[in-house]
């Protein structure tokens, strides 16, 4: 574990230490679920940790390589306790609230205006996943969204589940039996966004032949973002080519057959049982996991021999 470092999330105007927020996510699931266990007399073990995958092309001690203007966690609990209870998720929201208000204060990060509830597409239709969200007063940030998944698991191991619902999202957007879609410069940066972080998720996982197809169009992109991008044609010209090369579909081989082989179809993640909310098939923790935890270990090991 590197050293305790709390002035140093923020790294300048512009960049966040995303090894530092990674732990302080943990921190505050981990604050939030004794506070709540104590209330209601049981153990509520909460995992947490960043989504969004924006640490997997991060500098080598952890450091965003682009503007991070939106935060994102995904947080982990489990079924079958108080929490079931709309009342105990209620005043789990607000412990939330607090100590997300709390915490980030202490960066000059203004957290208010929560609103919770929101339910995820594509997530279980009996036990969906949500969302809280708090805007920055202080502007230093856009804001920051926690997604609440109801099932105990490892971060890692929800961040694999959590692709299903990525790729599906992608597939949508970037069906090759529609016209491309239109929008804005901001929307299509955060859909290319999204390919790249999906691509260094799963890459693991990826087939050997569709990692050789992928790998040039990712390496382009990837340098479009980390040198900014901003003028329109450059931003649709890049989406045409994750479009006609069809990444999303390489992506969703990679998920389709190890869930296949556990009688799962991805295509139908919100019908599957409730207790498999954030199942992950040995398969894809063998090749995942590792790849996820082991990224934040170099993070912590390059911060201690900088700071040794």
């Amino acid at each position: 574990m590197a050293p305790e470092a709390p002035n140093k999330l923020l790294v300048s105007a512009t960049r966040i230490n995303l090894y530092y927020l990674h732990d302080l996510f943990q921190e505050i699931a981990t604050e939030v679920g004794e506070r709540i266990g104590s209330d209601l007399g049981v153990d509520i073990p909460l995992t947490a940790g960043m989504w969004g995958g924006s640490y997997l092309v991060a500098d080598p001690t952890g450091v965003s390589r682009t503007n991070v203007k939106r935060l994102y966690s995904i947080v982990n609990f489990p079924q079958g306790t108080p929490l079931d209870r709309p009342e105990a998720f209620e005043t789990l929201m607000r412990y939330y609230r607090d100590s997300l208000k709390e915490h980030f204060s202490e960066f000059r990060i203004q957290l208010d205006q929560p609103t919770w509830g929101d339910v995820i597409p594509y997530s279980n239709r009996k036990r969906p996943t949500t969302a809280m969200q708090m805007v920055d007063t202080s502007r230093r940030i856009n804001f920051a969204r926690v997604f609440f998944v109801p099932n105990q698991a490892t971060w890692a191991e929800s961040i694999v589940f959590d692709m299903i619902r990525n790729v599906r999202q992608l597939r949508e957007l970037l069906d090759i039996d529609h016209r491309p879609r239109i929008a804005g410069v901001a929307e299509l940066k955060f859909l290319l966004q999204d390919i790249l972080i999906t691509y260094f998720t799963l890459r693991p996982a990826l087939t050997p032949d569709f990692e050789e197809h992928a790998n040039p169009i990712i390496k382009e992109l990837y340098g479009k973002f980390v040198t900014g991008m901003s003028n329109r044609a450059e931003v649709e010209d890049q989406y045409r080519k994750v479009y006609a090369n069809a990444l999303a579909y390489g992506y969703e081989e990679a998920l389709e057959g190890p869930y296949k082989k556990e009688g799962l179809d991805i295509f139908q993640v919100e019908n599957w049982p409730v207790e498999k909310i954030n199942f992950v098939p040995d398969e894809l923790k063998e090749k995942l996991v590792p790849h996820l935890e082991g990224t934040f270990e170099k993070f912590s090991y390059n911060l201690t021999v900088q700071q040794a």
